[in-house]
């Protein structure tokens, strides 16, 4: 347990003193803004929703912006922006190590290959944990402000809906941090891991499920992807304030457990594979 806790301990270290770490994480906070709110707020400014909310009236603007709306705000950019970056994350996290040799030299000095893994794996679920709460902190901010300039009494969302949102996030950034870091690990190598992975969230998966519609065994096959769960769960998820249906990546294929399960089978599957894979073969 020591040597665990040191490897974890060695990894956040290595994390936060990584520029591109900050460079991700400030990435996705700049487009959780964005997507949240401020194109929002443009709209309800301006009155022209033809670039975005293109229906939505005034008060369901306004009403988006308010921190009632924060369960499903927060979730809405999770499933395709967040979920991309927090693979991107993870392959550089694993990827980075080959180049570096940095993996090379933990392996031979130890502690063991298992430890030093788990080590890395734990230190990035807890900058996805630390992520989703920063997160839901600056839109707390920022739904209070407009809540204030805008005179509007400041009602709260139910506790329970507030929570199920933040362990939805978690669950479904989680998925994707490891699924990067399984992809790294399979590279042993940053650029690659980070391309395929960018291919596969953004691109590869919603042509299938654009196949899907045409061909039944593709669309049998398209329900089992991590995207459908993860876009699926948060769809269960998002109680109606933000309009699900004009969200990229929020999905209704499966139901809101079948969606909890599947992600939870890819939360569990991933770091195993990983370990396996680093066990299994020489660094190179």
């Amino acid at each position: 347990m020591n040597d665990l806790m040191n490897s974890t301990r060695a990894e956040l270290l290595r994390l936060r003193k990584w520029p591109a770490v900050w460079v991700t994480l400030g990435a996705w906070l700049g487009l959780a803004l964005m997507f949240g709110y401020l194109f929002s707020y443009l709209s309800y400014k301006t009155g022209d929703n033809s670039f975005s909310d293109e229906g939505a009236t005034q008060a369901s603007l306004l009403n988006n912006m308010m921190p009632i709306s924060l369960p499903d705000v927060l979730l809405q950019g999770m499933p395709m922006f967040g979920g991309a970056l927090m693979m991107v994350l993870g392959a550089i996290v694993a990827g980075n190590g080959y180049g570096w040799g940095t993996w090379k030299t933990v392996f031979t000095q130890g502690p063991s290959r298992t430890k030093s893994v788990l080590g890395s794996l734990l230190a990035l679920s807890l900058f996805v944990v630390v992520t989703v709460c920063v997160t839901l902190a600056l839109y707390t901010g920022v739904s209070l402000l407009f809540a204030t300039t805008e005179s509007q009494a400041v009602v709260w969302p139910a506790f329970s809906e507030l929570a199920s949102s933040v362990g939805g996030g978690v669950l479904v950034l989680e998925m994707w941090a490891l699924a990067g870091f399984a992809l790294g690990t399979l590279a042993r190598g940053p650029a690659l891991s980070v391309g395929l992975g960018l291919v596969w969230a953004l691109v590869l998966e919603n042509l299938l499920r654009g196949v899907g519609a045409l061909l039944g065994p593709v669309e049998a096959f398209t329900t089992v992807l991590p995207g459908t769960a993860a876009g699926s769960l948060v769809g269960s998820l998002m109680g109606g304030t933000v309009n699900a249906e004009d969200t990229p990546g929020v999905l209704d294929v499966l139901s809101g457990s079948q969606a909890t399960w599947m992600v939870l089978a890819y939360v569990v599957a991933l770091p195993l594979l990983a370990v396996v894979l680093v066990r299994r073969r020489d660094v190179a």
